[in-house]
């Protein structure tokens, strides 16, 4: 991502002082007003094609699978994206306006030296999540392969390495290996991928979509499936920390948005890029695996329905020469049809995994990792590290079951981000009014120098009321439920409203003092 040329530019915009500030690197530095050439196109691009990914497919069905029915599942979908946006949208506003990444933003509130805990939380979670996109990936290509070549599947016996299969192990590494490969040539290198992969990736799912509703002779039973809630009160207990799932899906970028709103050239092409791409791609793209799960059930009678809410299975019955359970004969008759599809898909699933994973899980843990040490960090060799986190994290785990992941990964880590949040959108929009003093953020005894240890108090009482909840989630803390047990579903807005709250009180106390 380092560019001589724009630390260049970035410190003829900077007094003379802060080219040799510790604090201070080029992969950190703000963008020069030249160089902020993101337009509204850009980010809405970048969002859809962050948006469609197949943990975003599968979101509906986990809903549907503890209880929700169809529409219900949208709803919820839809109105944690909406709130989501809040955030989102109130942290991005200083990265346009000064061109600084999340960790430096962080300086302002947290001081130069308490932003490493932050950016340390966010980057853990983003490490946690570029496992897990990578391993989805790695499936997705093991799927197709074995589709093709049944030997692959075959490879290594019953041996298994950190949990895995030596096929799926080989799969992993490769798809690891792209990831990295790409977002190693740069941010714009983000940007033009983000920007073809996101039209292509919708018109391969609207043909999916397509296709399979007419040759189901129609969108299935799926529709007309009822709820399992039998009252507004069982409904809410499962409603809430679903709402909180969601929310806590892009909880990350709400942070780190920033990292990418740098380069926006003005707020209007930011804002109106991220209204346009974020709410309104969840939503539709969340209907569209309804509807291609609704019709794959009705074509595939014989499956496990529990399966066909994950769309590489789908593809992979679509284009296997032996007939799906149930059926007598292969979906698609043609061997050269199977073939051309088989790798349609594969390029499509590909592209939509890498497209989310560069964008929304190594930028910001890359940068937030180069500023604990930026003289010897680079954004580089921050990738590198969120790679092999992103492995150590065995992220296969995190997969288990519907539960785990949206009510154990998901709520979890909206725990430590929510407090995140609040704290800097008080400090920005209400301590300092809109106004930074962008070269003490590089400075070691500018104002921002040291630990703000208003914001560590505040982001330890925003986490606090979560912990007990947390470790009865993953079966730590055992026994009667608990007041904190029924605090922990809505995790994400507790922390943000406590730690935004302790904030503005400290830092009015100590002005006052």
């Amino acid at each position: 991502m380092h560019d001589p040329n724009l630390t260049r530019e970035a410190l003829a915009e900077l007094p003379p002082d802060i080219a040799d500030s510790p604090l201070f690197n080029g992969d950190l530095a703000p963008v020069p007003t030249r160089r902020r050439n993101w337009t509204t196109y850009n980010f809405a691009a970048l969002w859809i094609a962050m948006a469609h990914c197949i943990p975003t497919y599968m979101l509906a069905g986990g809903l549907i699978a503890v209880g929700m029915n169809w529409w219900q599942a949208l709803l919820t979908i839809g109105l944690g994206n909406l709130i989501v946006l809040v955030p989102i949208l109130l942290n991005a506003h200083p990265g346009t306006k000064y061109g600084i990444p999340f960790p430096v933003l962080a300086r302002a509130s947290f001081g130069t030296v308490g932003a490493n805990v932050p950016a340390v939380l966010r980057a853990i979670v983003a490490c946690g999540w570029f496992g897990i996109q990578t391993y989805i990936g790695g499936e997705a290509v093991r799927t197709f392969i074995v589709a093709a070549w049944p030997e692959f599947g075959q490879i290594g016996g019953d041996a298994m390495v950190l949990g895995l299969a030596i096929p799926s192990l080989i799969t992993f590494a490769v798809f690891w290996l792209l990831n990295i490969a790409i977002i190693l040539v740069g941010m714009n290198a983000v940007r033009v991928f983000e920007n073809w992969s996101a039209p292509l990736i919708l018109v391969m799912g609207l043909w999916l979509l397509v296709w399979l509703v007419s040759r189901a002779g129609g969108v299935g039973e799926l529709l007309d499936k009822p709820s399992k809630f039998a009252t507004a009160a069982e409904f809410w207990k499962v409603f809430v920390p679903s709402l909180t799932g969601m929310i806590g899906f892009w909880a990350t970028l709400s942070l780190n948005i920033p990292d990418f709103t740098r380069f926006g050239r003005d707020q209007r092409a930011q804002m109106v890029g991220q209204t346009i791409g974020l709410p309104t791609t969840m939503i539709a793209f969340s209907a569209m695996a309804v509807v291609i799960t609704s019709a794959s059930a009705s074509l595939l009678k014989g499956v496990d329905p529990a399966k066909l809410w994950d769309p590489v299975f789908v593809l992979s019955q679509i284009t296997s020469s032996t007939p799906p359970a149930g059926l007598s004969e292969p979906i698609l008759a043609s061997p050269a049809m199977r073939v051309v599809i088989a790798v349609l898909a594969l390029v499509g699933v590909a592209i939509a995994t890498i497209s989310t994973n560069i964008a929304a899980n190594v930028v910001s843990p890359a940068n937030d990792f180069a500023h604990i040490a930026p003289r010897h960090i680079s954004f580089k060799t921050g990738a590198m590290i969120t790679g092999v986190l992103g492995v150590a994290i065995m992220p296969w785990k995190l997969l288990a079951s519907a539960d785990s992941y949206i009510f154990e990964w998901l709520v979890g880590y909206s725990a430590l981000l929510g407090p995140i949040a609040g704290i800097m959108i008080a400090d920005y929009w209400i301590v300092r009014k809109k106004e930074l003093d962008v070269p003490d953020l590089y400075r070691v005894s500018g104002r921002y120098a040291g630990v703000n240890w208003v914001a560590m108090l505040a982001l330890v009482l925003g986490v606090a009321p979560n912990v007990a909840g947390f470790l009865g989630a993953v079966k730590v803390l055992k026994g009667e439920p608990t007041m904190w047990d029924a605090i922990y579903p809505y995790a994400w807005f507790t922390g943000f409203i406590v730690a935004g709250a302790v904030y503005l009180a400290g830092m009015r106390a100590r002005r006052g003092a």
